[in-house]
């Protein structure tokens, strides 16, 4: 009686596992393929890069104080090895 309790339980833990192991396997494949669909028939977004007129203008914005900031705080930093060579605003 207790061998076939045993079996019984071992055999519903096998089949429990079973299901749970398909169904993981179905989730990533269709995952997978909602990745491909979505890679092929939508199209990468394309972003306009600022122009180089562009930049220059936001260097020419940042204050002369900010720039000296950040210029110790780099030097601090990296001890002395740091140079800031452009600063433009996001």
């Amino acid at each position: 009686m207790i061998t076939n309790d045993i079996f019984g339980a071992i055999q519903l833990m096998v089949v429990g596992m079973l299901t749970v192991f398909s169904v993981l396997l179905i989730v990533i494949g269709l995952g997978t393929l909602l990745i491909k669909l979505v890679n092929k028939y939508a199209p990468e977004e394309v972003t306009a890069k600022k122009s180089v007129a562009t930049a220059v203008g936001a260097a020419q914005q940042v204050d002369a104080t900010v720039k000296a900031v950040i210029d110790a705080t780099i030097s601090q930093i990296t001890g002395g090895k740091g140079r800031v060579t452009k600063i433009t605003k996001l």
